[in-house]
């Protein structure tokens, strides 16, 4: 019962962290759409927590078509199908012990 909890647990804090970086994600994408000031605290926060993932996407995947960064879709799909499937085998898991 107390690993099943723990599994519990676990899952529900990679769906909350999961959640909330795709949100960041999503913030990070539209406020490049009105060329903030790069000196705002915000948007240093938002480049440093989605630039590293983005450099280590484009390093792999062509992520530029006709001049649109596919880098934060590609990553919301990604982080969705982590959500989707080791969330959900988590659950599984906590439930079957």
């Amino acid at each position: 019962m107390v690993l099943s909890t723990l599994i519990e647990a676990i899952a529900q804090i990679l769906h909350m962290v999961l959640n909330i970086y795709i949100w960041v994600v999503i913030i990070s994408a539209l406020i490049t759409w009105v060329k903030p000031d790069p000196y705002n605290p915000i948007v240093q926060i938002l480049r440093r927590l989605t630039e590293p993932v983005y450099e280590t996407m484009r390093r792999y995947f062509p992520t530029m078509i006709s001049g649109i960064d596919l880098a934060p879709i590609i990553l919301i799909i990604s982080l969705q199908f982590i959500d989707l499937f080791a969330v959900k085998l988590l659950f599984s898991l906590a439930n079957g012990l």
